[in-house]
């Protein structure tokens, strides 16, 4: 069965539908395979946006998530971007429809789930009232999350002063930084759109190029190869791990690193990088450590609703790591506002042999370009003459 961008309310109110599941806790590790038409079975407590919009790029027919997809904790998102995309969103379905075998069949009708007809879990059909009442609730306990995005902080700044304060702990890689603007780019918010405003500043400054997990698939897709690649490597191709780029692995702070074994595996050279913080705090760390010029970020999050987005273990490193760059960070929209491209020698070569072109094809359709252009031709044949008549003569 095909998506449609809008659905007739006996779709989304429980005529039924039926189709093949693709099931994996982790969404955006099942949007890797998530095609066209399958029911994504999800495990997902608050969906965010970049999930949601990664959900909608590859066009399933619905999505089943058996945790909540809007806890109270924060407004999401993810919910209203699924609804708006016309994809059914059910929820609250609980633990035991993570036991789905993938690519079995199923029927959704309303709230239910059915295998062979029996029902196999049951949940809430969300539509634009209960995801709006639901948001309406989350505005009101964002209180609570800011007293705790400060302790978060606090805990946060104490683990990691020496780091945060002094750079200990930042590993030396060889790929020359210093005196040079980077670009870190994370698969997040508008990383495509971002990426291609930057194009004339990126063929000309020549930046360093750090994709942080998938964000150096991001790089490979555009059309360039990372520099560096920084994460745990969970969401990652293969193709960008052999690329050649220089790899660091994200650790946690007692040096337990899960994704350095693939890339052992895959035979790449690599250092670690032991860090409480997310992945494109610790590639910012590494970029302000070695001396870059510029830290241009693409995908990043900078609002709080990103920042809980990360959820809450993420807020307070982010934050943290944007006031240890300081005025090194600047968004992908600013630099794409500021930035105007120089023109190179070539273009300006082009133009002025298509203003000779121009003036050549005014001077063929002219009477006076006609006569002009005659008497031109007349003295050359002379002067080819008089250099044909010297050279015979001597």
């Amino acid at each position: 069965m095909r998506l449609r961008q809008t659905r007739s309310s006996d779709d989304q109110t429980g005529a039924g539908m039926t189709g093949r599941v693709r099931v994996d806790r982790r969404t955006k590790t099942l949007t890797k395979r998530l095609a066209e038409g399958d029911v994504a079975v999800i495990d997902h407590r608050d969906i965010d946006r970049v999930s949601a919009e990664a959900l909608v790029a590859c066009r399933p027919m619905a999505v089943l998530n058996a945790a909540e997809s809007t806890s109270g904790r924060y407004p999401n998102l993810g919910p209203q971007i699924l609804l708006d995309a016309g994809i059914p969103l059910v929820d609250h379905l609980g633990p035991e429809l993570m036991t789905l075998k993938e690519g079995s069949q199923v029927r959704i009708e309303g709230g239910r789930v059915l295998v062979g007809g029996r029902v196999v879990a049951e949940g809430v059909l969300q539509d634009a009232t209960t995801v709006q009442t639901a948001m309406d609730e989350a505005r009101e306990g964002l209180s609570d999350q800011l007293e705790a995005f400060a302790a978060n902080t606090l805990a946060y700044m104490v683990q990691e002063r020496e780091l945060l304060l002094d750079g200990i702990g930042v590993p030396k890689v060889s790929t020359p930084i210093e005196g040079r603007g980077v670009l870190i780019v994370v698969r997040g918010y508008h990383y495509k759109e971002d990426l291609a405003m930057l194009r004339s500043w990126i063929r000309e400054s020549k930046p360093v190029l750090i994709g942080v997990d998938g964000g150096a698939d991001a790089i490979l897709e555009a059309g360039w190869t990372p520099d560096l690649i920084v994460g745990d490597m969970d969401s990652v191709s293969d193709r960008a791990l052999t690329c050649g780029a220089e790899i660091v692995v994200h650790a946690y702070r007692d040096g337990r690193a899960p994704g350095q074994a693939r890339v052992e595996r895959l035979g790449a050279q690599h250092v670690v990088f032991p860090a409480t913080g997310t992945s494109e705090d610790v590639a910012m760390l590494l970029a302000d450590d070695m001396g870059a010029d510029i830290i241009v970020a693409i995908g990043t999050h900078a609002t709080l609703i990103e920042f809980l987005d990360k959820g809450r273990n993420g807020m307070a490193s982010t934050f943290l790591t944007r006031l240890r760059v300081g005025g090194k960070l600047v968004d992908a929209k600013g630099v794409s506002r500021l930035y105007r491209p120089s023109i190179s020698n070539w273009q300006l070569v082009l133009l002025v042999l298509a203003g000779l072109a121009a003036l050549l094809v005014a001077l063929a359709v002219t009477p006076a370009g006609q006569a002009a252009t005659e008497i031109t031709l007349a003295r050359w044949d002379d002067f080819v003459s008089w250099v044909t008549n010297l050279f015979q003569g001597g």
